[in-house]
């Protein structure tokens, strides 16, 4: 793991949640190598063409880890089912076992 891009649009912020749980991790774990990117997707367009899966989207290497193939495209707010019920961006303890999962390959 070398990247993390976290794809948002202005209208939905949980994006600065799923930010604050990203960077957190990524101290925890002591990953100063990882480089943290910000994509803002700007129109209806700019969302097909990307295969944007709503607001925020969190890509490892350019791979969505919380894909299940359900997720809609376009200009929308995510939600991710969590232990503790749907929230706007993947807790801690998700986004940490898909690093330690992906520090194994």
């Amino acid at each position: 793991m070398n990247r993390v891009t976290i794809q948002y649009f202005d209208e939905c912020a949980h994006w600065k949640l799923a930010d604050g749980r990203v960077q957190q991790v990524l101290r925890d774990l002591s990953r100063t190598d990882v480089k943290v990117e910000h994509q803002r997707i700007e129109s209806p367009e700019q969302a097909a063409r990307t295969g944007f899966h709503g607001s925020p989207t969190i890509l490892v290497d350019g791979r969505d880890p919380f894909a299940t193939g359900a997720e809609p495209v376009g200009m929308i707010c995510r939600i991710y089912l969590t232990n503790e019920g749907r929230q706007g961006a993947p807790t801690e303890s998700q986004l940490r076992r898909v690093f330690a999962r992906d520090l194994k390959t």
